[in-house]
């Protein structure tokens, strides 16, 4: 019999917030997910008992979630949130008119009228506003309503169950009194309090495996030595070398102490910050009693290139390897990208029970594909983030999926059965573990470690932990215990991998600024509790802040132009000029590899729209029928085009009927398809005429399931040209 072990691995992190100096928080997101995310997925698992899985926890969350819970710290919101609102000054005021709204407006605001009511009188776009001129429109019970609502939208389904008091204040709705906030602060730091617990249960009854991270998050293999970057991505500019394998070994170590002191018990697993590896992290591992970890299946197919064996998938992702020296070795498995990815990026733009069928179809494909008897499938992702994204915080998907995983829905008879499992469980049940030769450095973004070094602001990030780690390094032999400690976890927390998450311009946030001050903030607290003056250096932004036209990068055409349709691009001025879509613009908290294209082009003559499409490399590599849709909305009607990778030699048009249906008008050859796709629409046939605007959007369908859209929040506007268009977009 073929068995088939589904291995849940969720991952919860946040970075260290508190300044220990002063006891001070400036952000929430550590009570605000704790409301949510943390607690619905202990509840709803408990609910499934016969559902196994695994959490990893990074413990400067741990250390957060008990500083929340036993008030000894409170962050800047909650202080806001508690000032009464009558008695708001103008900056606090304005504090809420800008933050308060910072969540999900589609999932988390739409949903409630008031709170909606309070983001319309606001406005949507707030960039360049005066914020005091904004809050001036607000009465002291629009500010104490929103001073509710921001909290209240925040708890997950799992705490709305558990105290019904919650549900009654979102049935209020409005009017809200300065008893029922400080009821409501109440409640969220119960919540808070409860998880741990509710997570340590379902540890000791078997049903779910604890695991942890190195303490502060750091990306080990930069902090072992920053040199090894150079093994995947020998191109990158680097700081001064910093090399620090004993911190390396005391972030392991003290991430297992501390997972030992709140859950009871010592980890077996390691999640390592971002899945990130390098040969030399393997004998730490030992050290400190860890057994197995886990990291990106990009990583094991570098990894086996390296060692001249060819990729194939389906044989070698869905298993356990041995790694590292004889002696010194561990267990380590590797996530199924593809899948795991669905869970942060896909299945929340569909309904709850299509969403689980495509994950059920997709288990069962691989129940069929692997060779093996004993196959371990790892699903490991972001535990906290996605589930803003989904309607009802995702409650109904994952209630669907946990319902058939419980039932054996995908079993069949003697020849496959399929069940979930935490990864010690399927680790023991999984006796052929076949030996890795070669280790690949890098994380699963990539398979390198570029997001967090090589951009001038990262390198002078790693500049001054150097410097500071050095100065520190020659001075704490002569401080107090007391005070080297604390300076060297202050040291230990600036190498967290999340402040050069945001330097450089992968990612995008408007809390940027905070994260580069924290970053500087526990830097100069090791010169502080060292007795020594922190350098002015430290006062100084390290991030340049960049502020995007929208949320979306679109830019406009400068020519008109007449592209020849073979799919090749003919010279370089057969696109020069077009409009084009950014179809990699600066991302936030998670990441995503699209893996479709790598540059979208538009333009227009005075009879059609041309579009250009450059696929990538796993674009081309996929085996799967991908459908390609160009929605376009004119002014006398809705239209889409449709292009199938199956049949790349036509589209088909269809225009909107009132009652949502689309009727097909028909095919066109006006395509080509070899290297890129280029296509032309005749506006005839769409009915636009010259200077009229149309809003265009792209989507991709794999299997039914919409898994990309460009532009991503909304569509880009694309005008007719007209005979003075030249004069228009002249440019000196």
């Amino acid at each position: 019999m073929r068995t088939v072990r589904v291995c849940f691995l969720w991952h919860m992190h946040q970075p260290y917030y508190t300044d220990p100096v002063t006891r001070s928080v400036s952000m929430p997101w550590v009570r605000l997910h704790a409301a949510k995310a943390y607690f619905d997925m202990a509840y709803l698992l408990d609910k499934f008992p016969r559902v196994q899985a695994t959490f990893n926890f990074t413990p400067s969350l741990l250390v957060q979630l008990q500083e929340i819970g036993d008030g000894s710290v409170q962050d800047l919101f909650w202080e806001r949130t508690q000032r009464q609102a009558a008695r708001l000054n103008e900056e606090e005021q304005a504090f809420l008119i800008k933050h308060f709204f910072s969540i999900n407006w589609t999932t988390m605001i739409r949903p409630y009228p008031r709170y909606h009511e309070l983001l319309s009188k606001r406005g949507f776009e707030i960039e360049g506003q005066d914020l005091h001129r904004l809050a001036r429109q607000f009465t002291a019970q629009d500010f104490l309503d929103l001073q509710v609502w921001f909290n209240l939208a925040w708890f997950g389904y799992g705490a709305v169950a558990r105290y019904p008091r919650l549900a009654a204040l979102r049935a209020k709705n409005r009017g809200f009194t300065e008893d029922e906030k400080q009821e409501l602060l109440a409640l969220q730091r119960r919540t808070v309090q409860d998880i741990l617990p509710m997570y340590r249960r379902l540890s000791e009854r078997g049903q779910i495996e604890l695991t942890t991270t190195p303490f502060y998050h750091p990306i080990l293999p930069l902090v072992m030595d920053t040199e090894h970057t150079r093994r995947a991505r020998p191109d990158l500019p680097l700081p001064s070398r910093f090399r620090a394998p004993d911190d390396a070994e005391a972030q392991l170590r003290q991430a297992v102490e501390c997972h030992l002191n709140v859950f009871g018990r010592p980890p077996a697993g390691l999640w390592p910050s971002e899945g990130s590896v390098c040969p030399e992290l393997i004998p730490l591992l030992r050290r400190v009693g860890l057994r197995w970890l886990a990291t990106d299946e990009g990583i094991l197919a570098r990894s086996l290139e390296a060692s001249d064996v060819p990729w194939h998938r389906p044989t070698q992702l869905y298993r356990p390897y041995r790694v590292g020296p004889n002696g010194e070795d561990a267990t380590i498995i590797f996530r199924d990208r593809d899948l795991s990815d669905g869970f942060g990026f896909l299945y929340h733009k569909t309904t709850p029970d299509v969403a689980a069928e495509e994950v059920l179809r997709r288990i069962k494909q691989i129940a069929i594909d692997t060779p093996q008897d004993h196959v371990l499938l790892p699903i490991i992702l972001d535990g906290e983030n996605p589930w803003e994204h989904y309607q009802e915080g995702g409650e109904q998907f994952l209630s669907h999926l946990y319902q058939a995983l419980s039932d054996g829905v995908l079993n069949e008879g003697d020849s496959i059965r399929v069940a979930t499992a935490t990864v010690s469980n399927a680790l023991a049940a999984t006796p052929d573990r076949p030996y890795l030769p070669h280790l690949h450095s890098g994380s699963w973004i990539n398979q390198d470690f570029k997001i967090w070094i090589g951009h001038a602001e990262d390198n002078r990030g790693w500049d001054l932990l150097n410097h500071t780690r050095s100065r520190l390094l020659e001075i704490s032999s002569t401080l107090p215990a007391d005070r080297a400690k604390a300076a060297w976890q202050e040291l230990y927390a600036a190498e967290g991998s999340d402040w050069f998450w945001w330097y450089g311009d992968d990612f995008d946030t408007t809390y940027k600024e905070e994260f580069d001050w924290l970053f500087r903030m526990h830097l100069r607290n090791v010169w502080t509790l060292a007795g020594m003056t922190p350098p002015a250096q430290l006062n100084q932004p390290l991030c340049e802040i960049r502020r995007f036209e929208g949320r979306d990068q679109v830019t406009m055409p400068l020519a008109i132009l007449h592209p020849t349709l073979d799919g090749v691009v003919t010279d370089f001025f057969e696109w020069r000029g077009a409009g084009t879509i950014n179809p990699n613009p600066p991302l936030g908290a998670m990441w995503k590899a699209e893996g479709l294209f790598t540059a979208i082009f538009f333009v227009c003559d005075f009879e059609h729209l041309y579009l250009r499409l450059d696929p990538d490399e796993a674009f081309k590599s996929r085996t799967s029928d991908l459908r390609i849709e160009c929605v376009l909305q004119a002014p006398r009607g809705s239209y889409r085009l449709m292009v199938s990778s199956a049949s790349p030699d036509r589209y088909r048009l269809a225009r909107r009927r009132d009652d949502g249906s689309w009727e097909d008008i028909g095919s066109w050859e006006l395509i080509g398809w070899n290297y890129v796709l280029e296509l032309a629409l005749p506006f005839k046939e769409i009915q636009v005429g010259e200077n009229e605007q149309m809003q265009m959007s792209l989507l991709v369908y794999e299997h039914e399931m919409e898994i990309a859209r460009y532009p991503r929040h909304q569509p880009a506007v694309v005008t007719v040209p007209g005979p003075e268009f030249g004069a228009t977009v002249w440019r000196v």
